[in-house]
Parts: structure tokens; sequence; C-alpha cells
């Protein structure tokens, strides 16, 4: 209670002149101490937001959607279109299996077991055991016992009556001699007790004397103004590094925007979005429509070979086995063959070309 009054006091009082000769010196040691390192800490906190919110949270949540993905939903699935009716199963298994055990066990064990407890050990035990038992206690043992308790009762009385006797001689000449003892006993620990207040008030005057109040008075009239100051300094010290710190991350801003920010956003407005334009109009474009013509040439190519190949099948066949080919699945039906020179459809014959026109007209005349 002293110590907490005293602090109180302390708090609430005055200056002095060894406060006011060392607040000024102490403020500005302690700003020069404190502002590199509030920037360091300004800078770092400001590198974790960043850092955090450009790598940690996207990262995280795409660590989450791919565990989502890959893990949680191929789980859920499996928990609930596998292991869920394969438990149910299990379950309604293992219920049946049980019952079947209980009845096969109430009906080979549990019924013998009671029918012999209750018709055999039971009336065995009450007319063989019991019943005799209680006849000998009844009849036998209780009359005995009153007895012997009798006889021992008049015994135990007189022995207690001449141990009382001779208990009663002895502890009363043990009480004379325990209060000699005591009251001699007393009279010294009376007497020691008397010096060691006495040693105890020497000691606990010069502790105070030489110890606690030189200490009390260096803490409340040094330690404490000093210790007051010193945290009052490092207070304003970290809030004028903070204005400090602030002031400079504006700066290095505002210079970054101007030397890095504005020229870049000026070079992309005026180079590099004509530029975009100009290769998206005048190359992309046409190379994408250039793409796209010979994908479309390329698939027409491609369907035409594959035309071409069936039809040479299927005249192949006609060659070699005669007669008319099936139509395969997914196949289009062929023109009929025909002889060269005559529309008459010869199942054997080669289908002619129909665009030999030339050919056609230098048979005719050899």
């Amino acid at each position: 209670m002293d110590d907490s009054k005293h602090q109180a006091l302390d708090r609430y009082a005055p200056e002095t002149a060894l406060t006011r000769l060392i607040r000024i010196p102490v403020r500005i040691v302690v700003l020069v101490v404190v502002l590199p390192v509030r920037m360091v800490w300004d800078l770092l906190s400001a590198a974790w937001h960043a850092f955090d919110r450009v790598l940690l949270r996207p990262l995280g949540r795409g660590l989450a959607r791919l565990a989502d993905t890959l893990v949680l939903t191929p789980l859920a699935w499996l928990y609930a279109n596998v292991l869920t009716p394969l438990g149910h199963g299990a379950a309604w298994l293992l219920g049946k299996v049980g019952q079947g055990v209980a009845r096969l066990f109430t009906t080979l064990v549990v019924a013998p077991a009671v029918a012999l407890w209750r018709y055999v050990l039971v009336p065995a035990a009450r007319y063989g055991v019991v019943v005799p038992l209680v006849w000998l206690y009844g009849a036998v043992l209780t009359p005995v016992g009153r007895g012997a308790a009798w006889v021992f009762g008049k015994a135990w009385q007189g022995a207690a009556w001449f141990l009382g006797g001779i208990w009663q001689g002895i502890a009363w000449a043990f009480g004379l001699v325990w209060q000699g003892i005591a009251w001699i006993f007393g009279l010294l620990w009376r007497g020691i007790a008397a010096i060691g207040r006495g040693l105890w008030t020497v000691v606990t005057w010069l502790v105070t004397t030489l110890l606690v109040t030189p200490a009390s008075w260096l803490y409340r009239h040094i330690l404490a103004p000093v210790g007051r100051e010193i945290a009052a300094a490092v207070e304003v010290a970290w809030r004028i590094a903070g204005y400090l710190s602030r002031a400079v991350g504006r700066g290095i801003a505002w210079l970054a925007r101007h030397l890095i920010g504005v020229p870049v956003a000026w070079v992309h407005r005026t180079v590099g979005t004509p530029v975009g334009h100009f290769v998206r109009d005048a190359l992309w474009a046409p190379a994408r429509r250039a793409a796209e013509e010979a994908g479309r040439a390329a698939r027409g190519a491609l369907a035409t070979a594959r035309e071409t190949v069936r039809q040479a099948r299927r005249d192949a066949w006609r060659a070699l086995a005669g007669g008319a080919v099936g139509a395969r699945s997914g196949e289009p039906l062929g023109v009929p063959a025909r002889t060269l020179g005559s529309t008459t459809t010869v199942p054997s014959a080669a289908q002619a070309s129909e665009t030999s026109l030339l050919g056609e007209k230098l048979v005719k005349q050899g």
C-alpha cells in the first residue's frame, strides 16, 4: 500500500530541476535511436502487407480451391456413394449375424443355465444348506452366544474397574511432573521471545535506516523522474518517427509515381496502345483469317481425300470380286460404273471418269 501511494504521488509530482535538465537531451537521443527502428518497422509492415495481398492470399485461395477440387470433393463423393452404402450394408449384415448369434447363445447357454439355477441349484442350496444353518443358529449358537456374552461382560467390568484405578494414579503422578516441566519451559520460552523481539526491533531499525530510506529517496527523487522522462521521450520519439516515416514514404511514393508511373502510363497510352491496335488490326487479324481459311481448306482437302480413298476401295473390290458391293455404314453410295463410250451399266466394269471428255472424242474418232 505504501509503494502504491508513493507511485501515485510520484506520477503527479511537480517537475524538478533534474527533470527539466534531462528532458531535452534524453528526447533527442531517444529520437535518434528510435527513428531508424520506426522506419524499418514501417517498411517491413508495408512489405508484409503487400506480400500478403499479392501472393499469400491468392496462393491460399488457389490451394483451397485445389484441395477442394482434388481432395474434398472426391472424398465427399467417395463417402456418399461408396463408403456410406458399404457401411449400411455391413451394419445390416452384422446386425443380422449378431441377432442369430444372440439367439443361438440364448438357446444353447442362457436357457439351460437359468433352468439349472432355478430348478436345481436354488432348491439344493435352500433345503440342503440354508435351512439346517438357520436351525443350528437359532437352537444352538444363539443360547451359547448369550451365555458367553454374559460371562465375558462381567469379567470385563471387573478388569476395567481395576485397570481404571491404576490408570488414574499413574495419570495423576505424570500430571504433576508435566506441570513442573511446562512451567520451566514456559519461563525459558518467554525469555527467548523477549530477546528475539529486541533483536528484531534493532535489525528492523538498522535495515530501515541504512537501506530502505536511502533506496526510497533514490527511487523517488532520481530513478522515478528519469524513468518517466525516458518513457515519455520514447513515446514522443515513436510518434515523431511515425510522422517522419510516413512523410518519407509519401515522398518515395510521389517520386515513384512521377518518375516511373507517369512515364510508363504515358508510354502505354501514346506508344503501346497504338502499336497494339496496329498489330491487332494489321497483323493479328489477317493472320487469324488466313489461319482460318487454311484450316477450312485443309479440312476440305482431307474430306476429299477420304472420299477418294473410299471410292478407290469400292472400285478395287468391284474389280476383284465382281457384283455390287454393299454400302457400308457412313459411306455414300457410289455412282454406278459404265463402259467407255456407252451409258449401259456393267457391274464388273471400272467407272469411267466424268471429266475425260477429250479422251472420249479421241476413242470415237479411232
